[in-house]
């Protein structure tokens, strides 16, 4: 898995095996079995490539595409899956999302709409705490 996940990395990049081997310092050979799954970076080259790539080491070592249908996401970024939108417009939110972003049961989340980007959700105690910051930001200047 790890050898399938270094060539999606490095072609979503744009790197050459050289580049990533100059980057992490080693041999463009060590990167090229890396990825013909002939040998495996030892944990201070991956943590090296997941620095790289800027993924988790978890995703650059566990991650299957080929199961998920996407790609490694950068780290801090998730993807949760597909939700679906009822008949009254509700949508369940997945419970790795509910756990990560510590959304519980009875809290308000604001939705924000771009025409060109779409939506996007957060609790409104934190939008609230970053409007009310931004504010006092424009009024000090």
């Amino acid at each position: 898995m790890i050898s399938a996940n270094l060539i999606q990395l490095r072609k979503f990049h744009g790197f050459s095996q050289e580049y990533v081997a100059e980057q992490i310092g080693v041999s463009r050979q060590a990167v090229a079995k890396w990825e013909a799954g002939e040998t495996t970076p030892d944990l201070s080259n991956s943590a090296a490539l997941a620095r790289l790539y800027n993924v988790t080491l978890d995703d650059l070592v566990n991650f299957d595409a080929a199961k998920s249908g996407y790609g490694i996401p950068p780290k801090g970024c998730h993807i949760f899956g597909m939700v679906k939108v009822g008949d009254r417009g509700q949508i369940v939110i997945p419970k790795d999302a509910r756990e990560i972003f510590h959304i519980s049961c009875g809290d308000q989340l604001i939705i924000l709409g771009d025409e060109a980007q779409g939506l996007a959700m957060m609790k409104a105690d934190d939008f609230l705490a970053f409007f009310h910051q931004a504010t006092r930001k424009g009024e000090d200047q």
